[in-house]
Protein backbone atom coordinates (compact mmCIF):
# COMPACT_ATOMS: atom_id res chain seq x y z
CA UNK A 1 0.00 0.00 0.00
CA UNK A 2 1.31 3.31 -0.89
CA UNK A 3 2.26 5.81 1.92
CA UNK A 4 -0.51 8.82 2.04
CA UNK A 5 0.42 11.66 0.72
CA UNK A 6 -0.55 14.54 3.23
CA UNK A 7 0.05 17.63 1.20
CA UNK A 8 -0.18 21.62 1.55
CA UNK A 9 1.13 24.99 0.31
CA UNK A 10 2.81 27.77 0.98
CA UNK A 11 2.13 31.46 -0.61
CA UNK A 12 3.80 34.66 -0.51
CA UNK A 13 1.37 37.32 -1.17
CA UNK A 14 2.65 40.59 -2.99
CA UNK A 15 2.28 43.92 -1.07
CA UNK A 16 2.26 47.86 -1.93
CA UNK A 17 1.14 50.61 -1.25
CA UNK A 18 -0.35 53.12 -3.08
CA UNK A 19 0.99 56.82 -2.50
CA UNK A 20 3.87 55.52 0.10
CA UNK A 21 7.01 57.28 -0.74
CA UNK A 22 8.66 55.34 1.99
CA UNK A 23 6.78 51.74 1.44
CA UNK A 24 8.76 49.05 3.55
CA UNK A 25 7.46 45.46 2.58
CA UNK A 26 8.51 44.47 5.71
CA UNK A 27 6.97 46.69 7.77
CA UNK A 28 3.69 46.65 5.50
CA UNK A 29 3.60 43.16 5.21
CA UNK A 30 4.01 43.10 9.49
CA UNK A 31 1.00 45.01 9.28
CA UNK A 32 -1.30 42.76 7.69
CA UNK A 33 -0.45 40.02 9.67
CA UNK A 34 -1.00 42.06 12.78
CA UNK A 35 -4.26 43.11 11.54
CA UNK A 36 -6.20 40.15 10.86
CA UNK A 37 -8.94 40.19 13.15
CA UNK A 38 -9.81 36.17 12.67
CA UNK A 39 -9.37 33.82 15.71
CA UNK A 40 -5.58 33.03 16.12
CA UNK A 41 -2.88 32.77 18.49
CA UNK A 42 0.34 35.21 18.20
CA UNK A 43 2.72 33.29 19.21
CA UNK A 44 6.39 32.39 18.79
CA UNK A 45 7.24 29.79 15.69
CA UNK A 46 9.78 27.77 17.06
CA UNK A 47 12.68 26.16 15.27
CA UNK A 48 14.67 24.02 17.83
CA UNK A 49 13.49 20.87 15.14
CA UNK A 50 13.57 22.42 12.12
CA UNK A 51 16.97 22.12 9.36
CA UNK A 52 16.29 24.13 6.60
CA UNK A 53 19.74 23.85 5.90
CA UNK A 54 19.60 20.06 4.94
CA UNK A 55 19.95 18.91 1.87
CA UNK A 56 18.64 15.48 0.44
CA UNK A 57 21.39 14.64 -1.26
CA UNK A 58 23.46 14.22 1.90
CA UNK A 59 25.39 17.30 2.34
CA UNK A 60 24.45 21.16 3.42
CA UNK A 61 24.52 23.18 7.06
CA UNK A 62 21.55 20.50 9.25
CA UNK A 63 22.06 23.21 12.17
CA UNK A 64 21.64 26.16 10.11
CA UNK A 65 18.86 28.92 10.95
CA UNK A 66 16.77 30.91 8.90
CA UNK A 67 17.43 34.12 8.40
CA UNK A 68 15.99 36.95 10.48
CA UNK A 69 13.21 37.84 8.48
CA UNK A 70 11.91 33.93 8.87
CA UNK A 71 12.85 34.13 12.48
CA UNK A 72 8.81 34.28 13.21
CA UNK A 73 8.78 37.35 15.14
CA UNK A 74 5.41 38.47 13.21
CA UNK A 75 3.82 35.17 13.43
CA UNK A 76 0.36 33.77 14.21
CA UNK A 77 -0.84 30.23 14.11
CA UNK A 78 -5.16 30.37 12.86
CA UNK A 79 -7.62 28.33 14.39
CA UNK A 80 -7.70 26.17 11.06
CA UNK A 81 -4.41 25.03 11.56
CA UNK A 82 -2.88 27.16 8.97
CA UNK A 83 0.39 29.75 9.73
CA UNK A 84 0.08 33.61 9.08
CA UNK A 85 3.86 34.88 9.31
CA UNK A 86 6.11 37.53 7.44
CA UNK A 87 8.88 35.38 5.40
CA UNK A 88 11.54 38.14 2.72
CA UNK A 89 9.16 40.56 3.23
CA UNK A 90 5.99 39.36 2.00
CA UNK A 91 3.14 38.53 4.02
CA UNK A 92 2.94 34.58 3.58
CA UNK A 93 -0.11 32.05 4.30
CA UNK A 94 0.89 28.25 4.59
CA UNK A 95 -1.93 25.73 4.72
CA UNK A 96 -2.44 23.36 7.38
CA UNK A 97 -1.14 19.58 6.58
CA UNK A 98 -4.20 18.32 4.69
CA UNK A 99 -5.44 14.80 4.00
CA UNK A 100 -6.23 14.97 0.09
CA UNK A 101 -5.98 17.19 -2.78
CA UNK A 102 -9.58 18.72 -2.74
CA UNK A 103 -9.15 19.51 1.04
CA UNK A 104 -5.81 21.29 0.39
CA UNK A 105 -6.99 23.06 -2.79
CA UNK A 106 -9.70 24.52 -0.41
CA UNK A 107 -7.31 25.97 2.28
CA UNK A 108 -5.15 27.31 -0.16
CA UNK A 109 -8.14 29.54 -1.21
CA UNK A 110 -9.34 29.55 2.65
CA UNK A 111 -5.62 31.73 2.57
CA UNK A 112 -7.15 34.26 -0.01
CA UNK A 113 -10.00 35.08 2.30
CA UNK A 114 -7.55 35.57 5.47
CA UNK A 115 -5.27 37.55 3.28
CA UNK A 116 -8.13 39.92 1.87
CA UNK A 117 -9.74 40.60 5.27
CA UNK A 118 -6.35 41.46 6.55
CA UNK A 119 -5.91 44.03 3.81
CA UNK A 120 -9.13 45.41 4.73
CA UNK A 121 -8.42 46.02 8.08
CA UNK A 122 -5.35 47.73 7.57
CA UNK A 123 -7.19 49.96 4.97
CA UNK A 124 -9.77 51.25 7.90
CA UNK A 125 -6.68 52.70 9.62
CA UNK A 126 -4.58 54.25 6.69
CA UNK A 127 -4.87 57.69 5.64
CA UNK A 128 -6.96 58.62 2.71
CA UNK A 129 -5.02 59.19 -0.08
CA UNK A 130 -2.91 55.80 0.54
CA UNK A 131 -4.26 52.49 -0.33
CA UNK A 132 -2.53 48.70 0.47
CA UNK A 133 -3.04 46.05 -2.11
CA UNK A 134 -2.41 42.31 -2.08
CA UNK A 135 -1.68 39.82 -4.98
CA UNK A 136 -1.95 36.18 -5.06
CA UNK A 137 0.80 36.46 -7.96
CA UNK A 138 4.67 35.56 -8.62
CA UNK A 139 6.26 38.67 -9.71
CA UNK A 140 6.36 42.34 -9.17
CA UNK A 141 7.11 43.41 -12.93
CA UNK A 142 10.72 44.21 -11.33
CA UNK A 143 12.91 41.31 -11.48
CA UNK A 144 11.99 39.97 -8.40
CA UNK A 145 9.65 36.70 -7.99
CA UNK A 146 8.08 35.07 -4.96
CA UNK A 147 7.19 32.23 -4.32
CA UNK A 148 4.09 29.64 -4.12
CA UNK A 149 5.62 26.08 -3.09
CA UNK A 150 3.61 22.75 -2.07
CA UNK A 151 4.55 20.11 -0.08
CA UNK A 152 4.03 16.35 -0.78
CA UNK A 153 4.96 13.75 2.50
CA UNK A 154 6.77 10.98 0.73
CA UNK A 155 8.72 7.58 2.09
CA UNK A 156 12.22 8.38 3.49
CA UNK A 157 13.12 5.06 1.24
CA UNK A 158 12.25 6.67 -1.99
CA UNK A 159 15.81 7.37 -3.74
CA UNK A 160 16.57 11.19 -4.15
CA UNK A 161 17.71 10.23 -7.47
CA UNK A 162 14.77 8.44 -8.77
CA UNK A 163 12.61 11.61 -7.34
CA UNK A 164 15.08 13.77 -9.72
CA UNK A 165 14.36 11.50 -12.82
CA UNK A 166 11.19 11.01 -12.40
CA UNK A 167 9.60 14.44 -11.49
CA UNK A 168 11.98 16.92 -13.28
CA UNK A 169 10.17 15.89 -16.68
CA UNK A 170 6.72 16.20 -15.14
CA UNK A 171 7.01 19.73 -13.38
CA UNK A 172 8.55 21.51 -16.35
CA UNK A 173 5.63 20.21 -18.73
CA UNK A 174 3.26 20.84 -16.14
CA UNK A 175 3.12 24.37 -16.41
CA UNK A 176 0.66 24.31 -19.32
CA UNK A 177 -2.21 23.31 -17.00
CA UNK A 178 -0.62 25.12 -13.64
CA UNK A 179 0.92 28.41 -15.09
CA UNK A 180 -0.85 31.52 -14.05
CA UNK A 181 -0.23 33.86 -16.84
CA UNK A 182 1.73 37.09 -17.43
CA UNK A 183 1.98 39.99 -19.53
CA UNK A 184 6.06 39.74 -21.08
CA UNK A 185 9.49 37.97 -19.83
CA UNK A 186 11.92 39.11 -16.97
CA UNK A 187 15.49 37.85 -15.30
CA UNK A 188 17.01 38.19 -18.65
CA UNK A 189 14.76 35.76 -20.93
CA UNK A 190 13.45 37.00 -24.35
CA UNK A 191 11.30 39.25 -25.17
CA UNK A 192 8.06 37.85 -25.14
CA UNK A 193 3.87 39.66 -25.27
CA UNK A 194 2.20 37.03 -23.25
CA UNK A 195 3.58 33.38 -21.43
CA UNK A 196 2.24 30.51 -19.53
CA UNK A 197 3.89 30.58 -16.30
CA UNK A 198 4.86 33.76 -13.86
CA UNK A 199 7.53 31.37 -12.28
CA UNK A 200 9.54 30.09 -15.40
CA UNK A 201 11.79 32.73 -16.07
CA UNK A 202 13.46 32.61 -13.14
CA UNK A 203 14.59 29.04 -12.78
CA UNK A 204 18.22 28.19 -13.27
CA UNK A 205 19.56 25.29 -11.92
CA UNK A 206 18.21 21.68 -12.79
CA UNK A 207 18.40 20.53 -8.33
CA UNK A 208 19.99 22.74 -5.40
CA UNK A 209 18.41 24.11 -2.51
CA UNK A 210 18.17 27.39 -2.83
CA UNK A 211 14.80 29.12 -2.98
CA UNK A 212 15.35 33.00 -3.87
CA UNK A 213 18.58 32.84 -6.04
CA UNK A 214 19.60 30.28 -8.63
CA UNK A 215 16.20 28.38 -8.39
CA UNK A 216 16.26 24.65 -9.46
CA UNK A 217 13.55 23.09 -10.91
CA UNK A 218 13.90 20.21 -7.58
CA UNK A 219 14.28 21.59 -4.43
CA UNK A 220 16.91 19.37 -2.05
CA UNK A 221 15.95 21.01 0.85
CA UNK A 222 15.25 17.43 3.58
CA UNK A 223 13.07 18.80 6.28
CA UNK A 224 10.71 16.81 6.79
CA UNK A 225 8.30 18.12 9.82
CA UNK A 226 8.08 14.49 10.63
CA UNK A 227 9.29 11.78 11.40
CA UNK A 228 12.52 11.71 9.74
CA UNK A 229 13.27 7.77 9.65
CA UNK A 230 9.72 7.64 7.89
CA UNK A 231 9.42 10.68 6.28
CA UNK A 232 11.11 13.41 3.47
CA UNK A 233 9.06 16.21 2.53
CA UNK A 234 9.30 17.14 -1.32
CA UNK A 235 9.35 20.88 -1.13
CA UNK A 236 7.75 21.99 -4.56
CA UNK A 237 9.41 25.63 -5.79
CA UNK A 238 8.43 25.34 -9.57
CA UNK A 239 4.86 26.46 -9.83
CA UNK A 240 2.67 29.53 -9.59
CA UNK A 241 0.23 31.28 -7.21
CA UNK A 242 -3.08 29.90 -8.54
CA UNK A 243 -6.64 31.76 -8.39
CA UNK A 244 -8.92 29.00 -10.04
CA UNK A 245 -9.61 26.27 -7.67
CA UNK A 246 -9.77 23.45 -10.10
CA UNK A 247 -6.44 24.44 -11.41
CA UNK A 248 -5.42 24.55 -7.64
CA UNK A 249 -6.78 20.58 -7.51
CA UNK A 250 -5.69 19.70 -10.26
CA UNK A 251 -1.98 20.88 -9.59
CA UNK A 252 -2.05 19.14 -6.39
CA UNK A 253 -3.61 16.23 -7.35
CA UNK A 254 -2.23 15.16 -10.73
CA UNK A 255 1.29 16.13 -8.84
CA UNK A 256 0.29 13.55 -5.90
CA UNK A 257 -0.84 11.12 -8.00
CA UNK A 258 2.14 10.56 -9.89
CA UNK A 259 4.40 11.05 -6.56
CA UNK A 260 1.99 7.76 -5.44
CA UNK A 261 2.74 6.27 -8.83
CA UNK A 262 6.67 6.48 -8.13
CA UNK A 263 6.25 4.90 -4.85
CA UNK A 264 4.84 2.14 -5.80
CA UNK A 265 7.65 1.69 -9.31
CA UNK A 266 4.38 1.98 -11.52
CA UNK A 267 6.66 4.73 -13.83
CA UNK A 268 8.19 2.92 -16.66
CA UNK A 269 10.19 4.61 -17.84
CA UNK A 270 11.41 8.62 -16.97
CA UNK A 271 11.28 11.16 -19.60
CA UNK A 272 14.54 12.99 -18.99
CA UNK A 273 14.52 15.99 -20.81
CA UNK A 274 17.92 16.96 -22.47
CA UNK A 275 18.18 20.82 -21.58
CA UNK A 276 15.41 21.30 -18.62
CA UNK A 277 16.53 24.58 -17.43
CA UNK A 278 16.10 26.54 -20.84
CA UNK A 279 12.77 23.93 -21.44
CA UNK A 280 10.70 25.60 -18.50
CA UNK A 281 10.96 29.33 -20.30
CA UNK A 282 10.47 28.26 -23.71
CA UNK A 283 7.50 25.88 -23.09
CA UNK A 284 6.17 28.61 -21.01
CA UNK A 285 7.39 31.55 -23.94
CA UNK A 286 4.68 29.32 -26.13
CA UNK A 287 0.73 29.94 -25.57
CA UNK A 288 0.43 27.70 -28.74
CA UNK A 289 1.92 24.88 -26.88
CA UNK A 290 3.57 23.39 -29.74
CA UNK A 291 7.13 23.92 -28.95
CA UNK A 292 9.39 20.94 -29.26
CA UNK A 293 11.86 19.81 -27.08
CA UNK A 294 14.51 16.53 -26.97
CA UNK A 295 14.82 14.28 -24.93
CA UNK A 296 17.96 12.72 -23.72
CA UNK A 297 17.70 9.77 -25.57
CA UNK A 298 16.93 11.68 -28.90
CA UNK A 299 13.14 11.84 -29.00
CA UNK A 300 11.04 14.69 -29.32
CA UNK A 301 7.64 15.85 -27.73
CA UNK A 302 5.74 18.65 -26.66
CA UNK A 303 4.81 19.82 -23.41
CA UNK A 304 1.06 18.54 -23.90
CA UNK A 305 2.36 14.85 -25.40
CA UNK A 306 4.71 14.49 -22.29
CA UNK A 307 1.63 15.06 -20.15
CA UNK A 308 -0.96 12.89 -22.15
CA UNK A 309 2.35 10.62 -21.22
CA UNK A 310 1.89 10.82 -17.52
CA UNK A 311 -1.53 10.62 -17.29
CA UNK A 312 -1.69 7.08 -19.03
CA UNK A 313 0.61 6.00 -16.54
CA UNK A 314 -0.96 7.45 -13.64
CA UNK A 315 -4.59 6.36 -14.98
CA UNK A 316 -3.14 2.82 -15.68
CA UNK A 317 -1.40 2.71 -12.10
CA UNK A 318 -4.54 3.99 -10.25
CA UNK A 319 -6.71 1.75 -11.70
CA UNK A 320 -4.68 -1.00 -9.78
CA UNK A 321 -4.32 0.80 -6.79
CA UNK A 322 -6.61 1.51 -3.48
CA UNK A 323 -6.55 5.55 -3.56
CA UNK A 324 -9.50 7.44 -2.09
CA UNK A 325 -12.13 8.17 -5.51
CA UNK A 326 -10.57 11.92 -5.10
CA UNK A 327 -7.88 10.60 -7.48
CA UNK A 328 -10.35 9.37 -9.64
CA UNK A 329 -11.79 13.05 -10.24
CA UNK A 330 -7.88 14.25 -10.95
CA UNK A 331 -7.58 11.98 -13.80
CA UNK A 332 -11.02 12.74 -15.16
CA UNK A 333 -10.22 16.45 -15.01
CA UNK A 334 -6.55 16.21 -16.03
CA UNK A 335 -8.00 14.63 -19.11
CA UNK A 336 -10.43 16.79 -19.58
CA UNK A 337 -7.92 19.46 -19.48
CA UNK A 338 -5.43 18.11 -22.13
CA UNK A 339 -7.74 17.56 -24.49
CA UNK A 340 -9.14 20.82 -24.24
CA UNK A 341 -6.11 22.63 -24.41
CA UNK A 342 -5.06 20.43 -27.33
CA UNK A 343 -7.80 21.49 -29.47
CA UNK A 344 -7.26 25.28 -28.07
CA UNK A 345 -5.97 26.45 -25.24
CA UNK A 346 -9.07 29.01 -24.57
CA UNK A 347 -11.45 26.15 -24.39
CA UNK A 348 -10.28 26.04 -20.67
CA UNK A 349 -10.98 29.85 -19.90
CA UNK A 350 -12.95 28.73 -17.51
CA UNK A 351 -10.79 26.31 -15.47
CA UNK A 352 -7.16 27.84 -16.15
CA UNK A 353 -6.11 31.12 -15.13
CA UNK A 354 -3.49 31.82 -17.75
CA UNK A 355 -6.13 31.20 -20.09
CA UNK A 356 -8.60 33.27 -18.28
CA UNK A 357 -6.31 35.73 -18.13
CA UNK A 358 -4.94 35.92 -22.02
CA UNK A 359 -9.01 35.25 -23.35
CA UNK A 360 -9.59 38.89 -20.97
CA UNK A 361 -6.31 40.90 -22.39
CA UNK A 362 -6.78 39.70 -25.72
CA UNK A 363 -10.13 41.48 -25.77
CA UNK A 364 -8.68 44.81 -23.98
CA UNK A 365 -6.41 44.63 -27.04
CA UNK A 366 -9.32 43.98 -29.83
CA UNK A 367 -11.32 46.65 -28.05
CA UNK A 368 -8.57 49.04 -27.20
CA UNK A 369 -6.02 48.68 -30.27
CA UNK A 370 -3.17 48.27 -27.83
CA UNK A 371 0.20 46.41 -28.08
CA UNK A 372 1.41 43.43 -25.41
CA UNK A 373 3.65 46.15 -24.20
CA UNK A 374 1.76 48.95 -23.29
CA UNK A 375 1.62 49.48 -19.55
CA UNK A 376 -2.14 49.33 -19.31
CA UNK A 377 -2.23 45.79 -20.09
CA UNK A 378 0.32 45.15 -17.09
CA UNK A 379 -2.00 46.81 -15.11
CA UNK A 380 -4.79 44.36 -16.02
CA UNK A 381 -2.18 41.33 -15.86
CA UNK A 382 -1.73 42.54 -11.90
CA UNK A 383 -5.23 43.38 -11.33
CA UNK A 384 -6.16 39.77 -12.38
CA UNK A 385 -4.41 38.88 -9.13
CA UNK A 386 -6.08 41.14 -6.50
CA UNK A 387 -7.68 39.53 -3.68
CA UNK A 388 -9.69 42.28 -2.89
CA UNK A 389 -13.06 40.75 -4.26
CA UNK A 390 -14.38 44.49 -5.28
CA UNK A 391 -11.16 44.56 -7.35
CA UNK A 392 -9.91 41.26 -8.72
CA UNK A 393 -10.21 40.78 -12.28
CA UNK A 394 -10.39 36.74 -11.27
CA UNK A 395 -13.40 37.65 -8.86
CA UNK A 396 -15.20 39.78 -11.36
CA UNK A 397 -14.85 36.30 -13.83
CA UNK A 398 -16.64 34.11 -10.74
CA UNK A 399 -19.08 36.82 -10.29
CA UNK A 400 -20.11 36.48 -13.88
CA UNK A 401 -19.72 32.59 -13.87
CA UNK A 402 -17.02 32.53 -16.24
CA UNK A 403 -14.73 30.23 -14.18
CA UNK A 404 -15.77 27.23 -12.17
CA UNK A 405 -15.68 26.53 -8.92
CA UNK A 406 -15.13 23.62 -6.79
CA UNK A 407 -16.34 25.23 -3.45
CA UNK A 408 -19.45 27.37 -1.72
CA UNK A 409 -17.99 30.81 -0.05
CA UNK A 410 -19.50 28.97 3.20
CA UNK A 411 -17.22 26.08 2.48
CA UNK A 412 -14.22 28.49 2.00
CA UNK A 413 -15.18 30.47 5.32
CA UNK A 414 -15.61 27.14 7.30
CA UNK A 415 -12.44 26.31 6.21
CA UNK A 416 -10.72 29.47 6.97
CA UNK A 417 -12.39 28.93 10.93
CA UNK A 418 -11.83 25.49 11.28
CA UNK A 419 -9.05 22.56 10.52
CA UNK A 420 -9.29 19.77 8.41
CA UNK A 421 -10.25 16.78 10.75
CA UNK A 422 -7.91 13.85 9.19
CA UNK A 423 -4.54 15.12 9.70
CA UNK A 424 -2.53 16.44 13.36
CA UNK A 425 -3.69 20.19 12.23
CA UNK A 426 -6.69 19.30 13.71
CA UNK A 427 -5.23 19.02 17.01
CA UNK A 428 -3.04 22.55 16.61
CA UNK A 429 -6.38 24.61 15.40
CA UNK A 430 -8.40 23.09 17.70
CA UNK A 431 -5.66 24.19 20.88
CA UNK A 432 -5.26 27.46 19.04
CA UNK A 433 -9.32 27.62 19.30
CA UNK A 434 -9.31 26.83 22.96
CA UNK A 435 -6.66 27.05 24.38
CA UNK A 436 -4.61 29.97 22.99
CA UNK A 437 -4.15 31.95 26.19
CA UNK A 438 -1.28 29.28 27.23
CA UNK A 439 0.04 28.45 23.89
CA UNK A 440 3.45 29.94 24.28
CA UNK A 441 5.45 28.13 20.75
CA UNK A 442 4.71 26.06 17.58
CA UNK A 443 5.76 24.79 14.87
CA UNK A 444 4.53 21.83 12.59
CA UNK A 445 5.45 19.17 14.41
CA UNK A 446 4.99 20.32 17.92
CA UNK A 447 2.94 22.71 20.72
CA UNK A 448 3.97 24.47 23.86
CA UNK A 449 2.07 24.92 26.39
CA UNK A 450 2.65 27.13 29.56
CA UNK A 451 0.24 25.77 32.16
CA UNK A 452 1.54 27.33 35.25
CA UNK A 453 4.27 24.66 36.82
CA UNK A 454 8.07 25.13 36.80
CA UNK A 455 8.84 23.95 33.13
CA UNK A 456 6.79 24.27 29.99
CA UNK A 457 5.21 21.42 28.54
CA UNK A 458 5.90 20.60 24.95
CA UNK A 459 3.53 18.10 23.23
CA UNK A 460 5.00 16.59 20.27
CA UNK A 461 3.06 15.83 16.81
CA UNK A 462 5.72 13.38 14.56
CA UNK A 463 2.94 11.81 12.78
CA UNK A 464 1.03 13.57 10.18
CA UNK A 465 -2.44 11.70 10.23
CA UNK A 466 -2.53 11.24 13.75
CA UNK A 467 -4.10 14.76 16.21
CA UNK A 468 -7.06 13.95 13.90
CA UNK A 469 -11.04 14.30 14.91
CA UNK A 470 -11.13 10.46 15.59
CA UNK A 471 -8.70 10.65 17.60
CA UNK A 472 -8.22 13.67 19.94
CA UNK A 473 -11.51 14.90 19.28
CA UNK A 474 -13.21 13.33 22.39
CA UNK A 475 -10.24 14.20 24.86
CA UNK A 476 -10.50 17.92 23.64
CA UNK A 477 -14.09 18.09 24.02
CA UNK A 478 -13.72 16.65 27.80
CA UNK A 479 -10.71 18.93 28.84
CA UNK A 480 -11.69 22.21 30.13
CA UNK A 481 -7.92 23.19 30.65
CA UNK A 482 -4.94 22.91 28.95
CA UNK A 483 -3.74 21.03 32.10
CA UNK A 484 -6.90 18.84 31.44
CA UNK A 485 -5.50 18.37 28.47
CA UNK A 486 -1.79 17.00 29.34
CA UNK A 487 -2.85 14.43 31.73
CA UNK A 488 -5.28 12.83 29.38
CA UNK A 489 -2.80 13.06 26.90
CA UNK A 490 0.09 11.38 29.49
CA UNK A 491 3.53 10.84 27.59
CA UNK A 492 4.16 11.06 24.00
CA UNK A 493 1.07 11.40 21.96
CA UNK A 494 2.64 13.43 19.01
Amino acid sequence: MAQHKVLGTETDYGITVRHQHDFNPVLASSTIINSYAGERARIQWSFDEESPGRDARGFGFEDSMPTELETGLVNVVLTNGARLYVDHAHPEYSTPECYDPLEAALYDKAGEVVMARAVASVRSIMPPEERMFIHKNNSDGKGNSYGSHENYLIPRDVPFGDIVKAMTGFFVTRQIFTGAGKVGAENGRPEVGYQVSQRADFFEEEVGLETTLKRPIINTRDEPHADSTKYRRLHVIIGDANLSETQTFLKLGSTALVLHALDEHALPEHLVLAEPVPTVWKVSHDTTLGYVFKLDDGRTMTALEAQWQYLEWATKYLHGSDLDSVFADVVTLWEQVLGDLEIDPLRTADRLDWTAKLRLLEGFIARDGLEWNDPKLRLLDLQYHDVDPERGLYHRLVRNRRMERLFTDEEVAKAVRRPPERTRAYFRGECVARFRESLVAANWDSLVFDVGEDALKRVPMMEPLRGTKALVGSLLEASETPADLLRSLGGDHG
